[in-house]
């Protein structure tokens, strides 16, 4: 059950990830080495890398990694929600 929350939390995290990313906010400019290499792509890169290594951590049995990427998941919601809404 928690690799499927694990995994429904990643997809939330990256459709906002790249809505992010495709707004070009001004936030963006300020983390260049992030958003620069691979034609912004980095980015999206280190996302799945927490997203399966969360998965493992979970599979392996341990929901401390659960509860880390779930708290992730809404501070990257917030973070989101802030850019669109023209809070950021």
């Amino acid at each position: 059950m928690g690799l499927v929350v694990i995994f429904c939390l990643g997809v939330l995290n990256f459709a906002a990830h790249k809505a992010v990313l495709e707004s070009g906010h001004s936030l963006l400019g300020q983390v260049p080495w992030l958003i620069q290499p691979l034609g912004g792509r980095l980015s999206l890169v280190v996302e799945f890398a927490m997203l399966l290594g969360a998965m493992v951590m979970v599979a392996a049995g341990s929901t401390g990694w659960a509860w880390l990427y779930a708290l992730y998941s809404i501070v990257n919601g917030i973070a989101a929600w802030l850019i669109f809404s023209g809070r950021a």
